[in-house]
């Protein structure tokens, strides 16, 4: 998916804008919220920036609760891949151990949203991120919280294999593509993962 212009402009995000990294890509799988071999799923289309993700999608009936409004489950599953994604954003990846959502207005579908994951605080393995959903008019559908816990740096390396993360050529830095785990070890930011 592209980037449409309201809702660029209704994310410009908590903290103005945010420094770009270069952009990823990894093998299809199955994971119903970003895989592109679910069928079934979201296939949403990440989007990385420091510390931040975000996805803009369209959601189809098949993700309807009550009539014309999107399942909350599924509006949840959008706010935990986007604060994921977070985590990859800054060279790191965990799992979720606790999310809490607040839904502020139903989230229609067949509408354009936006959803917006950010990191606020990390502290050893656990990193805490928020999260919105917002629509093209910039309107807030819902907000999250929740805390991560980061893999070591042995697992996080076995599933950047696993899953064939790579990091694509900078326009900066002018890299080849490479694993993700060699980009971090070589770029300017090599040294955040330790200090998380």
């Amino acid at each position: 998916m592209t980037s449409d212009a309201p809702v660029e402009q209704a994310i410009a995000g908590p903290g103005g804008a945010a420094s770009p990294v270069p952009s990823f890509e990894f093998e299809p799988h199955n994971c119903f919220a970003c895989g592109s071999l679910n069928e079934g799923g979201l296939q949403l289309q990440l989007h990385l920036e420091h510390e931040r993700s975000w996805a803009e999608v369209t959601l189809d009936d098949r993700f309807e609760g009550w009539a014309g409004i999107a399942h909350g489950g599924i509006i949840a599953t959008i706010l935990d891949e986007v604060m994921a994604w977070a985590l990859v954003a800054a060279e790191n990846w965990g799992v979720t151990a606790r999310m809490t959502i607040d839904y502020k207005r139903p989230v229609m579908v067949g509408t354009l949203i936006r959803g917006e994951g950010w990191i606020v605080r990390a502290r050893r393995r656990l990193v805490e991120t928020a999260g919105r959903i917002v629509d093209a008019d910039g309107t807030l559908l819902a907000t999250a919280e929740a805390v991560y816990v980061a893999a070591d740096e042995a697992r996080k390396r076995e599933l950047q294999e696993r899953y064939g993360y790579r990091i694509r050529a900078s326009r900066e830095t002018g890299r080849a593509d490479m694993p993700a785990s060699v980009a971090a070890a070589s770029g300017p930011d090599s040294t955040r993962a330790g200090r998380r």
